[in-house]
């Protein structure tokens, strides 16, 4: 017990063990959704979906334990739910990768992220970026896993002529679906803890009591093998000009994501923003563990991690120190042996936490000041490209050409330092090369 206390300064930061380990369950049960939900969304990239179930589980074991013992944050890291999205139906059916060199491209975005967020060039690309674009951003990105969600589940479709239009609402998939999203919803406006996990149980129970889907034959077993996608990551095969612009889209999504995510944590445990500096340690810390999280999590075979908004509820039990992590990581390591449960879950129960999520996600809009002409059209172009486009890159490619083009405009240079000039002409490489290549 001295040992924790001293690791931990559990009595200093007003908490005690018996808080941590509760906390620590919260925030479990509050996120557990996360491994149903992943391993589907992953399984939609051609990958085995029993090994994604294991693997997404030690992903955020390891992520969540890098949390807690080398940050010491109350803080869990698993596979991002808008990042696993871009994976499957961005970079995979999107642009064609096999899921080999999605996961090459994963592994490289975590080493330059890790890389970043041990030197200054971090600071310097959070400076450099205007606030009004990274709330697109995750509007976008709300968009962007919102409309994957309604499509999968059935609520829209794709006309022969090409136009989204209204699926067929006569299926008994699709109503459970939508009563799942209003369960959710629902819980949510009520703060209600675990609200995803709820609505994906009850989904899953009417299936079973229809018997649209099949009951669990038990509740444990030994998990299954990752072997099949372990170390999978082609990294050769993505190591291309072309290819430069993801990789970036992924580092600038893990980024701003464990930063939004971080700051609304932060908020409520008075983490990251300490006046004599211990604040900002422990936010670089808290990224190099995202950033390495990442690396191991694609080496395991799964999609970018990150920080988890879902930390909150662990903190609003009185989560303060990074046992709540290790007390988390350790109840996500006894669900390993939960797998026919999270194997007998039917998709239709999945697609809407995709939509609930992505909703929520658009909510950051509310932060864009629309009466700056350049911040307003840039977030304009940039949250309607994404789901248009089902290309998160192409998204932040349009929404920095557009502030750059309307600032030059207005000739409000001094909107335009380095940083933004930079992420602009990567913003431009993908269009350069196809077009180079469509001519050759």
């Amino acid at each position: 017990m001295n040992l924790l206390e001293r690791y931990f300064g559990i009595s200093r930061s007003g908490s005690s063990v018996k808080t941590e380990a509760i906390a620590g369950f919260t925030t479990f049960v509050s996120m557990l959704y996360i491994v149903p939900v992943s391993s589907s969304i992953l399984s939609d990239a051609g990958m085995p979906k029993d090994a994604l179930i294991t693997a997404v589980t030690l992903a955020t074991v390891l992520a969540t334990l890098l949390s807690g013992l080398w940050a010491r944050v109350p803080v869990a890291m698993s596979v991002g739910m808008g990042l696993n999205a871009y994976f499957s139906y961005g970079m995979v059916k999107g642009m064609g990768l096999s899921w080999e060199q999605a996961l090459g491209v994963v592994f490289l975005s975590g080493a330059v992220f890790l890389l970043v967020s041990l030197t200054k060039i971090r600071t310097w690309l959070i400076n450099s970026i205007p606030n009004g674009l990274r709330f697109a951003l995750a509007g976008g990105l709300g968009a962007f896993i919102c409309t994957i969600g309604l499509k999968s589940l059935g609520v829209i479709t794709i006309s022969p002529i090409g136009l989204p239009e209204l699926g067929n609402l006569s299926s008994v998939e699709v109503w459970i679906g939508l009563f799942g999203v209003f369960v959710i919803l629902w819980m949510s406006a009520k703060n209600i803890h675990a609200s995803f996990v709820l609505g994906i149980l009850f989904c899953s129970l009417i299936a079973w009591g229809l018997g649209i889907a099949s009951l669990p034959h038990e509740i444990f077993s030994k998990p299954a093998s990752i072997a099949p996608i372990a170390f999978k990551f082609d990294i050769m095969g993505v190591l291309s000009l072309a290819l430069v612009p993801t990789i970036i889209s992924l580092l600038v999504l893990d980024l701003f994501d464990s930063l939004g995510t971080l700051a609304g944590v932060g908020a409520k445990a008075g983490l990251f923003q300490n006046a004599n500096g211990d604040g900002d340690k422990l936010l670089e810390k808290t990224l190099e563990a995202d950033a390495a999280a990442t690396v191991i999590g694609a080496s395991l075979g799964v999609s970018t991690t990150t920080s988890f908004l879902e930390s909150a509820s662990g903190v609003s039990e009185g989560g303060r120190t990074g046992l709540t992590s290790v007390f988390c990581a350790l109840f996500f390591a006894l669900s390993l042996f939960l797998f026919p449960i999270f194997a007998s879950i039917p998709s239709f129960a999945i697609y809407p936490t995709l939509i609930v999520v992505g909703a929520l996600m658009f909510l950051e809009v509310r932060n864009i000041d629309f009466s700056d002409l350049p911040i307003g059209l840039a977030a304009f172009f940039s949250i309607i490209l994404m789901p248009l486009t089902y290309s998160i890159a192409n998204g932040l490619a349009g929404g920095f050409l557009v502030y750059i083009l309307t600032s030059l405009a207005l000739k409000q240079y001094h909107r335009i330092n380095l940083g933004v000039i930079v992420l602009g002409v990567l913003s431009i490489l993908p269009i350069v090369v196809h077009g180079v290549f469509l001519k050759g």
